[in-house]
């Protein structure tokens, strides 16, 4: 019987949650869980003529048998996806989730550059 690989979802989350943390602030924690973490831009703004309070920023939240990593500014302007390293690109499973199913010295640098951009992105639209 094969051996059963080791489950190191909650370290990913971890690892996962403390790079988003570093926009923290002026990002806001939506959720702060054991398994799920969300960050938010509290500030008013006006968004495709909508007033919003707060805009969705990204998380990290383990699922069954990957940590999803969602990444909100590559649905507002999808030009972003060309600056997503390719190794990241290959786990993007829909518009905003990649499913991150291991966490590689590579893995880590191409997430923390992802956020970076999405921080820069949401700052130069003036949503934080």
């Amino acid at each position: 019987m094969p051996e059963k690989k080791a489950d190191n979802r909650l370290a990913m989350f971890k690892e996962i949650k403390k790079m988003l943390s570093k926009y923290k602030p002026p990002l806001v924690a939506n959720s702060d869980f054991e398994s799920r973490y969300e960050l938010v831009s509290k500030k008013e703004v006006v968004i495709a003529g909508r007033k919003r309070s707060e805009v969705y920023f990204g998380a990290a939240i383990i699922q069954s048998n990957y940590v999803g990593f969602y990444l909100m500014s590559v649905y507002c302007e999808p030009s972003l996806y060309k600056k997503i390293a390719p190794e990241l690109m290959k786990t993007l499973k829909g518009k905003t989730c990649f499913h991150i199913k291991t966490l590689d010295a590579s893995m880590k640098k191409q997430i923390a550059d992802a956020i970076k951009m999405s921080f820069d992105f949401y700052k130069k639209q003036g949503w934080v």
